[in-house]
């Protein structure tokens, strides 16, 4: 009997490790098919406010037609989230992947607002389901989460770092559509990584309807963090950088951009790994509170500087979102917990681009940056006095 328990946490650590390395197998899987289909979104941020008569709209349009992808998110997540759970990863992944390709063309060859607009409605509900996917599978099992998501995100940032720059370059030449044609094949080879899925459906995470809950300190950082970094620094960076260096505005935010993306294959690992070490929360409200430095000088004139800064930030907070969630909401309510973040994310990231859109043409950079910069520190502080209450009463 003594040798027969000898075996027990033998086999039990086996298990462990065989769970963790099927985590790993899957988040990477889900995380490759994210990266073959999100340059269609991505280039599109780039591209479209530079290019907006060869699009057929107006800069405010413009900025509806980026937020859009996020609005109908912000409608649809629930939907989105009860399909996964009723049909598993793999049939949500490989739907929202052919879709993608649909969106591809859309973006290459279609012209004018309501037009290009359901085009931006479908590729939001396919980015919900792959980017659903992703968390799901990355905080499959709690050991590791941290690191998982933060080699999630390097994987996801590897299709928009190589496609920016030479998208930005062939529009240069050839006119803002013409590269859209190449993301279509692009968004095709995410497919057998979306085939690779598992199929099980999650039915013991089916969403719950409820009626509207109060956002609490973590809803309103992810509707800021959003608000400021997906949306008025992306669209900002094109607007502005046109004022700074007109002619070349296009390359040189493409670079930038696909900069943001390179860090994140390079520091969101490293986020994931720190965050093991320090704790999650204690580095999201240090690196939130130096994004507002960041953000201010953005704002202020030091547009090149300032942009690598917060491409850096952005990067290494990225992976630190889930972990937290997990931590706080163990099991499977983690899937209705990542939704509601990802929801007040998409809030303020719908926002950004339609308040950077009316107001960078008639407000002072350094007004409109400064504010949103001062409104993210207030929130990472509420966020910090949230953490303290929260363990202090499950200390207690």
């Amino acid at each position: 009997m003594m040798g027969s328990m000898s075996h027990g946490p033998t086999h039990s650590s086996a298990a462990a490790h065989d769970s963790t390395a099927v985590a790993d197998r899957d988040s990477r899987h889900a995380a490759v098919a994210l990266a073959c289909t999100l340059p269609t979104d991505v280039l599109l941020y780039l591209l479209l406010p530079l290019y907006v008569q060869a699009f057929g709209v107006s800069l405010a349009e413009a900025g509806v037609l980026l937020a859009a992808n996020r609005l109908v998110r912000i409608a649809g997540y629930g939907w989105v989230v009860r399909f996964y759970a009723a049909r598993g990863d793999r049939p949500t992944c490989v739907w929202a992947v052919l879709v993608t390709v649909l969106c591809a063309m859309g973006h290459a060859l279609l012209s004018g607002f309501w037009a290009l607009l359901p085009v931006r409605l479908l590729w939001g509900l396919c980015f919900a389901a792959l980017n659903l996917s992703t968390q799901v599978l990355a905080t499959a099992t709690p050991s590791g989460a941290a690191a998982r998501s933060g080699r999630s995100r390097a994987f996801i940032a590897l299709g928009p770092v190589l496609c920016l720059p030479l998208g930005a370059w062939v529009s240069t030449w050839a006119g803002p559509r013409w590269f859209f044609a190449a993301l279509m094949a692009l968004a095709l080879a995410g497919l057998p990584a979306a085939l690779a899925l598992p199929a099980q459906p999650h039915p013991q995470m089916q969403a719950r309807r409820s009626g509207p809950r109060r956002p609490n300190a973590l809803d309103i950082w992810s509707f800021l963090e959003g608000f400021t970094l997906d949306g008025l620094f992306v669209l900002g960076l094109s607007v502005l950088g046109e004022q700074l260096l007109p002619g070349g505005a296009v390359v040189a935010a493409g670079l930038v951009l696909a900069a943001r993306y390179g860090a994140e294959i390079g520091l969101s690992p490293l986020g994931g790994y720190l965050a093991e070490s320090w704790g999650a929360e204690r580095l999201l409200i240090g690196l939130s509170l130096l994004t507002c430095v960041a953000l201010i000088g953005f704002g202020g004139g030091w547009l090149w500087s300032c942009a690598s800064a917060i491409v850096v930030l952005r990067a290494l907070q990225l992976p630190l979102l889930a972990p937290i969630v997990v931590r706080r909401h163990p099991g499977a309510d983690r899937v209705r917990a990542l939704a509601a973040r990802s929801v007040w994310r998409d809030i303020g990231a719908s926002l950004g681009p339609i308040t950077a859109g009316l107001l960078l043409p008639v407000v002072p950079a350094l007004w409109l940056y400064a504010l949103a910069a001062a409104a993210l520190g207030f929130s990472a502080l509420a966020c910090a006095w949230s953490f303290g209450r929260s363990d202090t009463a499950q200390g207690g």
